[in-house]
């Protein structure tokens, strides 16, 4: 029985750090507190709902740019991460492809820079 017990725990052990950041943006979405979709989130970061963009590594060039323009103009903080368009949005329930998400709730917030800061301490932002 100790030996079954041993194997759960490593199992749990196992499971990798990065997707814990990916949870967390699910949890937002669950909570209805994420915009999703570059255009919505530019619409976000105007009217002031939007606290932290969070941007896939393969969104295109001009999606690219536009955000960048956007958050630097209103002060957004904007976040590329390592994942693609087509995870980001399995993350969050969607099928296809999400460029881009935006957290408006200051609570989820933390919860999502804390997993951010995990990831820059780690080296992989």
């Amino acid at each position: 029985m100790n030996n079954s017990n041993n194997t759960d725990s490593e199992k749990k052990s196992a499971l990798p750090k990065q997707d814990n950041l990916l949870s967390v943006i699910g949890l937002c979405s669950r909570a209805r507190q994420l915009t999703v979709g570059s255009s919505m989130v530019c619409d976000a970061v105007a009217d002031g709902s939007a606290l932290l963009v969070i941007e896939a590594s393969d969104a295109s060039q001009n999606t690219h740019k536009r955000l960048c323009d956007k958050c630097s103009y209103y002060k957004v903080r904007l976040v590329q991460i390592k994942e693609t368009c087509e995870t980001l949005a399995r993350a969050i329930g969607k099928s296809g492809a999400v460029a881009a998400v935006a957290v408006r709730e200051k609570n989820l917030l933390s919860a999502v820079e804390k997993q951010l800061d995990i990831r820059r301490s780690n080296g992989e932002i």
